[in-house]
């Protein structure tokens, strides 16, 4: 008999799927801008039930991946991708991100995985990514977007809304909108920036998460209602820069936080994030320090080192300041704290 097709998987419009149309991985994409608390979300779905079975996409603007190395613990698979973010690198990235996980899956190189979170940075236009879904047939095939969330940041949120556009075009292009740290804000910002989010987007849902606690399956419920139009591309505001402060040796507490005191008093309002992992001199596993604009959160230590490296590695995204003059002032509050024949000056 005549053999009308190539090969057992192919039927007569080419490959067939593995899994049924209906059958397509979930994604979810968490957007929000810089320090808006999208790895803390992240990590607590992570932890709970719901997120068993995640593979997770992390995007950062910065040469070294904090936020990928602080969810890699967490989740089943992680992926991160190079430094910018995912709208203005190639967006072939995603897409070769997104093949190669379920090839690795299929090929049993990673665990089986359900769903896939992407994580975006928090300077990225989230328009080309659903772009990416809506004219790659083969992505199309494969996955569907669920649902899209942006973080806003009670704190700092409502000046971020006006004062850069990233901020704005994520709000407007989300499915669900999260007010974060609702918790450190006061209940009539929070009021207030809840009204300016129904303005900016009001077909989306807001829910609010208190210190980073939101029902799990907010992060992961689809939305029924259609998304808004694309922005096709992203344009980040002048004078941001990302750098990042690496060190070998282990660091005094005092040194980090008086220079970060120092740093934060002069030019709070250009810090448009820090976070890091710190090797702090009489500390077993790694310290987490954030700070978002004049908002210092309080130091974490985590029982255990996320990947082979014991450094100390901070990534600094800031509007207008120069990596030189903080690796500057680094050196000089490390001279003034040390007292000769004494060591370091305590902090309070």
């Amino acid at each position: 008999m005549l053999d009308l097709f190539p090969s057992r998987d192919a039927g007569p419009f080419g490959r067939r799927q593995k899994r049924e149309r209906g059958a397509r991985i979930p994604v979810t994409v968490v957007t929000g801008f810089l320090g808006a608390g999208k790895t803390t979300l992240l990590r607590r779905f992570l932890s709970s039930p719901e997120g068993a079975g995640t593979a997770v996409i992390v995007n950062e603007f910065g040469a070294v991946g904090i936020d990928d190395a602080l969810i890699r613990s967490s989740a089943d698979e992680t992926v991160l991708l190079g430094n910018g973010c995912v709208c203005c690198i190639t967006r072939s990235d995603l897409q070769l991100a997104l093949r190669g996980l379920v090839f690795d899956r299929e090929h049993g190189a990673v665990p089986p995985f359900g769903r896939v979170v992407i994580e975006t940075s928090g300077l990225a236009d989230p328009g080309p990514i659903l772009q990416t879904f809506s004219t790659d047939r083969a992505l199309g095939g494969e996955f569907h977007i669920d649902v899209v969330l942006a973080v806003v940041d009670a704190v700092a949120g409502a000046t971020n809304l006006e004062t850069a556009a990233e901020a704005r075009k994520q709000a407007i292009l989300a499915d669900r909108l999260i007010i974060s740290k609702s918790d450190l804000a006061t209940p009539a910002a929070v009021e207030w920036l809840s009204k300016r989010l129904q303005q900016l987007n009001p077909r989306a849902t807001i829910d609010i998460a208190v210190a980073g606690a939101l029902d799990a399956d907010r992060v992961i419920m689809p939305v029924s209602t259609e998304r808004s139009g694309f922005v096709a591309e992203a344009e980040h505001s002048d004078g941001i820069a990302s750098f990042v402060i690496e060190m070998a040796e282990p660091i005094e507490w005092p040194t980090f936080s008086q220079t970060m005191e120092t740093l934060t008093a002069l030019r709070g309002a250009d810090l448009l994030r820090v976070k890091g992992l710190l090797n702090v001199a009489g500390c077993r596993g790694p310290v987490v320090v954030q700070y978002v604009q004049h908002l210092a959160h309080p130091p974490l230590e985590l029982d255990s080192w996320p990947d082979q490296f014991r450094g100390s590695r901070v990534v600094f995204i800031t509007r207008n300041i120069a990596e030189r003059f903080v690796h500057d002032l680094f050196a000089a509050v490390q001279a003034l704290t040390i007292i000769p024949g004494q060591g370091f000056i305590q902090s309070s």
